[in-house]
């Protein structure tokens, strides 16, 4: 056990690490709010001399970058449903079914979480071209409605479950999608809260894909909006911070309200089993 200068010192360090980590983040806030005579002053300035909102009316004029969050939020939240979905069936049939080959099929399922995405990511837009998909939802969207690490995930922590709980539900006549609907996917709430909050993060945070596949405002989203930012005003790092300050916000939002079901997820096969 702890004594009491233990963990004053624990907290200790445990704060000063956390100011350290949300530096960066505070100190882009504090010169989103900061004039062009304020962020180039020598020494820097930690805070503004007075809050100054005309880099967000800036942001707002320079490019839609209420559509950009739009558009991001439509096609995170539609990516994390998909791979909630196709992730739950997959590990269901991998760990509660039977069938030849069941082994060899999920080990070549992992064994696609060593491919970089750099390398097919060449296919995909061919393939999205050849569709007539690019400059849309569904380009955005489609190629990432399922995922090995999900699949993965949702396996590991069904195989927790007791086996007692199906073979009592074939006795009762339950179906399977019933199972799984109505037994199953409510009791690995803590896994389904960390896929679709790890999901949903990495999505919003995509850059690369969304260059390739979108051509106009219509369907960009935040990651390119930023780029847009930077071209329009290169020196202009005020309107730069608070276009940041703007996408980063939904983020924070949405891993605060999830980061309780993140933690149980994560832990929760280590815990287990």
């Amino acid at each position: 056990m702890m004594n009491k200068k233990s963990k004053i010192a624990l907290f200790i360090l445990s704060l000063i690490i956390g100011i350290i980590i949300i530096f960066p983040i505070l100190y882009a806030l504090s010169i989103s709010f900061m004039s062009q005579g304020d962020i180039f002053k020598y020494p820097p300035k930690i805070f503004p001399s007075k809050l100054n909102l005309d880099n967000y009316k800036k942001v707002l004029a320079t490019a839609p970058i209420f559509k950009f969050i739009l558009n991001s939020f439509l096609v995170s939240l539609a990516v994390t449903i998909g791979q909630i979905i196709t992730a739950s069936c997959a590990a269901f049939a991998f760990a509660f079914y039977e069938f030849k080959g069941k082994k060899f099929i999920f080990m070549a399922i992992l064994a696609t979480m060593m491919i970089p995405g750099e390398a097919i990511i060449i296919a995909n837009y061919l393939s999205v071209a050849s569709w007539r998909w690019l400059d849309s939802y569904q380009a955005l969207i489609v190629p990432y409605l399922t995922s090995a690490m999900g699949i993965f995930m949702m396996r590991q922590y069904y195989l927790t479950i007791p086996k007692e709980l199906r073979e009592a539900s074939i006795i009762d006549g339950c179906s399977s999608f019933k199972f799984l609907t109505k037994i199953v996917v409510p009791l690995s709430r803590p896994i389904v809260g960390a896929l679709g909050i790890y999901v949903f993060l990495m999505t919003w945070n995509q850059y690369m894909w969304p260059l390739l596949v979108t051509n106009g405002p219509q369907k960009r989203t935040v990651q390119i909006g930023i780029s847009m930012l930077q071209f329009a005003e290169a020196q202009s790092y005020g309107i730069i911070m608070a276009g940041i300050v703007m996408i980063l916000i939904p983020s924070i939002l949405i891993f605060i309200v999830g980061q309780e079901q993140l933690i149980k997820g994560m832990t929760s096969g280590a815990v287990k089993g």
